[in-house]
């Protein structure tokens, strides 16, 4: 069942923190990629380039972990599970506004540039359970 995120856990996620998602290989084991993430709602956005095996994975198995940990304090942090999903959003579009958050103005100039045959597809976690210092 869907969760609402706390003001502090949107405040967590809508900045430009670390962020480490955790989906399941094949065998069951956890495959980890740090990534930069936004906000629609109380969801939360992931942009990788088609192909990648956190897409592969998300695929098979939607069940995924998010960490988002504040980079000023690592005691403040964030771990949402939940369900993922690749959508039809334009995955480019995601990455030059994430780049631009991360990195500062420019800073999605990169993805903008990319060659059209670079597909970039967006991933949408949906919170189910939302744990650590900064979930209430």
């Amino acid at each position: 069942m869907p969760v609402t995120l706390s003001d502090a856990a949107r405040k967590l996620v809508d900045e430009p923190n670390l962020a480490v998602l955790a989906t399941l290989d094949p065998d069951g084991g956890p495959q980890t990629s740090v990534v930069w993430v936004g906000l629609a709602g109380d969801d939360i956005l992931i942009s990788t380039q088609a192909g990648r095996r956190k897409e592969t994975n998300i695929r098979r198995d939607p069940r995924v972990s998010l960490t988002v940990i504040d980079r000023n304090d690592g005691e403040r942090y964030v771990e949402i599970r939940g369900r993922a999903a690749v959508t039809d959003d334009p995955g480019r579009a995601l990455a030059v506004s994430l780049g631009e958050k991360y990195l500062g103005p420019g800073g999605g100039e990169e993805y903008r540039q990319l060659p059209a045959e670079v597909v970039r597809v967006v991933i949408r976690v949906t919170p189910h359970r939302v744990a650590g210092s900064a979930a209430d």
